[in-house]
C-alpha cells in the first residue's frame, strides 16, 4: 500500500513512518520542512513536501492511506479540528482511508464512565497546554458526524510517549490499564497498532483505543 503520513517527523509520526517501512510498504514522510525529515528519517525517506493545509483531492487521491499524527502547541491546538475538516472535504467515497492519531480525553473511566478530560483538566498546570486534548474531543466529535468518507481514529492512553512497541490492547471507548496497573501507550504501541489496523481494517468510521499490555 502506498502510505502518506502527515506530521512524520514528529514522534508519534516518525514511529507510524518506520513501522510502515518496515513492513514493506510504500510510505511518504508529508512534511513542511525537508532537511527536518532527512534529519529524523534518513536521507532515503521519501518526501511529499508540502504543508497539511494546502493538500488537495489530486494530492490525497496518490495515496491508499493518509494517517494524520499532526502535532501543535496549545495555542494552536483548534488546528487539529481544522485539518481533520480539511482533510475530509479534500476526500470522498474513493479517496484514501484517513487515519488519525487522536487524545486521551474523550475516553471514559470510573464506575460513572465520566470523560477522562475532566481528570485531566485537574492536573497541576494543565491550564498551559489543556487546549490540545480539548481540541482533540472536538476532534472526534466532529469525526462521529462524517458518514460519506472512510476513516478511523485511535486513541493513547492516559501518557503517550516514545518508547518501544509492546503488544497493543485494543478497546473502544475506556481508559485501559497495563499489566503495571498503569495507563499508557508508548509511540511504538500505537505505531504497531495502526499498521495492523491499516493491513486489516476492523474499525470503520469510529474510533479505537490503544494501550500497552
Amino acid at each position: 500500500m502506498k502510505i502518506g503520513i502527515i506530521g512524520a517527523t514528529g514522534k508519534a509520526g516518525s514511529a507510524v513512518f518506520q513501522e510502515s517501512v518496515t513492513r514493506g510498504h510504500d510510505t511518504v514522510a508529508i512534511v513542511r520542512d525537508q532537511a527536518r525529515a532527512t534529519e529524523v528519517l534518513g536521507d532515503q525517506a521519501p518526501v511529499l513536501k508540502r504543508d497539511a493545509f494546502a493538500l488537495t483531492a489530486e494530492d490525497l487521491a496518490g495515496f491508499d492511506v493518509v494517517v494524520d499524527a499532526f502535532g501543535t502547541s496549545p495555542d494552536q491546538a483548534q488546528k487539529h479540528v481544522d485539518l481533520a475538516r480539511h482533510l475530509v472535504e479534500c476526500a470522498g467515497p474513493k479517496q484514501p482511508r484517513l487515519v488519525f492519531i487522536l487524545g486521551a480525553g474523550s475516553l471514559v473511566t470510573g464506575e460513572d464512565r465520566h470523560l477522562f478530560i475532566e481528570e485531566i483538566r485537574k492536573a497541576p498546570g494543565a491550564e498551559a497546554w489543556i487546549s490540545i486534548p480539548e481540541q482533540q474531543l472536538q476532534e472526534l466529535a466532529y469525526l462521529r458526524t462524517i458518514e460519506h468518507v472512510k476513516w478511523v481514529g485511535a486513541s493513547p492512553q492516559a501518557t503517550f510517549a516514545p518508547g518501544r512497541a509492546s503488544k497493543p490492547m485494543i478497546g473502544v471507548d475506556e481508559l485501559l490499564l497495563a499489566a503495571d496497573g498503569k495507563s499508557h501507550t508508548t509511540t511504538g504501541t500505537m505505531a504497531v497498532a495502526l499498521l495492523d489496523e491499516i493491513e486489516q481494517p476492523r474499525h470503520h468510521n469510529t474510533r479505537f483505543t490503544v494501550g500497552d499490555a
